[in-house]
């Protein structure tokens, strides 16, 4: 994937995803970041302050929607209680995944 919206036509996508539950403090952050570079994907993954953790990824559909499977797991100590998904066009704002 080069980045270009050439390249873009429905096989790419970006995804917001919100997780609540225990996420924070638990290595969710790097759990996320870990499977999003393993399934070569971008974006970044940040916490809020209202105890969720926030999602942005991008990249090939299937991959993303695996992606997002992995999310509603969790890491081996967290709980995941909901997942909120919002589907968005592609924009090719990342280069890499990152946590912020």
């Amino acid at each position: 994937m080069t980045g270009s919206n050439n390249d873009v036509q429905g096989d790419y996508v970006r995804a917001r995803v919100l997780i609540s539950g225990r996420v924070q403090g638990v290595g969710f952050r790097s759990f996320s970041r870990r499977y999003a570079n393993a399934l070569m994907l971008v974006g970044a993954v940040k916490n809020l302050y209202d105890g969720c953790v926030e999602v942005i990824v991008e990249g090939e559909k299937k991959k993303v929607s695996q992606y997002i499977k992995l999310l509603k797991e969790g890491s081996p100590w967290s709980r995941v209680d909901n997942v909120s998904i919002k589907w968005q066009q592609y924009k090719g704002d990342f280069t890499s995944f990152t946590i912020r």
